[in-house]
């Protein structure tokens, strides 16, 4: 190690020494480092620039911050990538894309997948790979609107796509470098440029305009200090002038190429003595580093174990207190909400029982009415028309008021049958709930709206009177409704009998409607059904959609007959 290198690792260690006890690195602190490491690489001074960036990567990553830490591996991997230690910078590389991949630093994204193409490409020969980095590269370059980095990575990948002898793809990039390079090229790949020129003009055999430009390259690398490019150009001169037949010109060019070649070799090699002396440097840095750190976290970490179980008891009280209010809170809202269920559940059922009431008096006084109606009205009815019968025929009499006064006697006990059966439908009363549903399906059948009846249950059935009623009303109504608003033009009445319950099923194929907005929906009618079945301790089931028709299913348990007399009515 020189003394120059021993000088220089003890200010760092002194420096940084300082840093360490004094523990403030601040998220400027790394910034400033880094930039250091940066500057210190450019220059040359990678032995240094190894030991700042790496001072900066531990504490990025103690600060937690993506940004400084993808920074850092970035330095790291580009000192070794100039110290021809490619593995080692492939590695790096690879961390730090990891950690900038989860910040929005194009810039850096930028400049990792250019850099992990050049290694796909120039060292391991995995183009495919290189390739795609380049392409990622050249997005990020785009998206910051960074033309000097498009026109670099356009370069990249023309050299990439030649190198594989893919003339075609890589044609678009070398003639946008060609347009743009002298604006925002830089000098250093003025060599590479004309290089790649030639290797164009050669693949389409244009031997003038080759010639021209592999020569331009060598004149150019000769006047310059790019020994890499430089070394290229001879290698493809070589390749031209020997297809050409200038086998003198090959050969003199490709021992160029291996003089070149061998220097750069032997630069290599000197690089990598120097890498592993720079590697010894920095352990013995770290040994330093970490003597100091270790003595500052005995201490930390004892204040660290007081502060530590400080806060457990702290935050065992705040958690008990905290479990006291919430057990607290949820309790009066549990006991709120109870008495709120309590009082809407009472309400609900006033409501229901103040609508059964209504439609229980009203069935009662529709029943009082038929009866009232046929027994009564009917009948004296049906006696005037016999009294004044008798009169005209014993009197051999026919005055037109007589006649009009039979007629109007008629009309007026026809009106009357009809209100009462209408009330009080006879089949109903007569024959049960099964035919007068089935009449009630014929009735309201007609070439617009056809209903459909059918039914598992003897049509001469019977239960409690009052309950065939209830079901007939309902069923009533629910046709009425289908009739009304459904629009259809087929609807379907099925009824069964299963272990003493009533199955009743209405489907109709109209235009439906959102059952989610049911509530809108709801009129007199449908609550007035609703309640009927909640009377009779049955269940209903609406089912519906918009343009899909609708399905109503009603369970309910049955009514047997009771042994009771039950009035007859018979039409007149």
């Amino acid at each position: 190690m020189s003394l120059k290198h021993i000088f220089t690792v003890l200010i760092l260690v002194f420096n940084f020494s300082g840093f360490a006890q004094k523990k403030i690195f601040t998220k400027n602190d790394v910034v400033s480092l880094a930039k250091e490491a940066n500057q210190l690489m450019k220059v040359g001074n990678f032995e240094s620039s190894l030991i700042k960036s790496r001072l900066a990567l531990s504490q990025a990553i103690l600060l937690k911050d993506n940004n400084l830490i993808a920074g850092s591996y970035n330095t790291i991997a580009a000192n070794f990538d100039q110290l021809s230690e490619s593995d080692k910078a492939f590695y790096y590389y690879n961390k730090g894309l990891t950690y900038a991949n989860k910040t929005n630093n194009d810039v850096l994204k930028n400049w990792l997948n250019n850099n992990l193409g050049n290694i796909y490409c120039f060292d391991k020969k995995q183009y495919a790979k290189g390739i795609y980095h380049y392409k990622k590269s050249l997005q990020y370059s785009t998206k910051i609107k960074d033309s000097a980095e498009i026109v670099f990575t356009k370069l990249n990948l023309t050299w990439a796509y030649f190198d594989i002898d893919r003339y075609d793809e890589g044609l678009p990039y070398l003639k946008y470098i060609n347009k743009y390079h002298k604006k925002y090229g830089e000098s250093s790949t003025i060599v590479a440029l004309n290089m790649l020129n030639g290797m164009y003009y050669n693949s389409i055999n244009d031997t003038k305009k080759a010639f021209f430009y592999f020569q331009s390259a060598i004149d150019l690398g000769n006047a310059g200090d790019e020994k890499s490019d430089l070394s290229y150009s001879h290698y493809e001169f070589s390749k031209f002038l020997l297809k050409n037949g200038d086998y003198k010109n090959a050969y003199k060019n490709l021992a160029h190429f291996n003089v070149l070649t061998d220097e750069l070799n032997n630069e290599e090699k000197l690089n990598k003595a120097n890498v592993a002396g720079i590697n010894l440097e920095i352990d013995e840095y770290k040994r330093e580093i970490d003597k100091i750190e270790s003595e500052f976290k005995i201490k930390e970490n004892a204040l660290l174990q007081e502060q530590d179980k400080n806060k457990k008891i702290v935050i065992v009280i705040i958690a008990i207190l905290l479990l006291l209010f919430f057990l607290f809170y949820f309790y009066s809202q549990n006991a709120q909400l109870k008495q709120k269920n309590k009082l809407k559940d009472l309400r609900s059922k006033v409501q229901e029982n103040m609508i059964n009431a209504s439609i229980n008096g009203q069935e009662l006084e529709r029943k009082k009415i038929a009866s009232f109606l046929h027994d009564n009205i009917s009948a004296l009815l049906s006696s005037a028309g016999l009294h004044l019968h008798a009169y005209t025929s014993k009197n051999q009499s026919s005055s037109q008021e007589i006649s009009k006064t039979k007629a109007i006697l008629e009309e007026a006990h026809d009106q009357v049958r009809d209100l009462s059966h209408e009330l009080m439908p006879s089949l109903l009363a007569r024959f049960g709930l099964f035919y007068a549903l089935d009449d009630l399906c014929e009735k309201n059948s007609n070439s617009i709206l056809g209903f459909e009846y059918s039914s598992s249950v003897d049509k001469k059935t019977r239960y409690d009177e009052d309950f065939e009623m209830k079901i007939y009303f309902i069923i009533m109504e629910l046709l009425n409704n289908i009739i009304k608003h459904s629009q259809a033009e087929l609807a379907k009445l099925s009824i069964e009998e299963n272990n003493k319950f009533l199955h009743i099923d209405i489907i109709d194929n109209g235009k439906g409607f959102d059952t989610g907005k049911f509530h809108i929906l709801e009129g007199f009618g449908l609550n007035q059904i609703k309640a009927r079945i909640s009377n009779l301790k049955g269940n209903v089931a609406i089912n519906s959609k918009p343009n899909a028709g609708t399905s109503i299913e009603i369970i309910v348990p049955i009514t047997y007959h009771k042994k009771t007399i039950r009035p007859v009515f018979q039409s007149q």
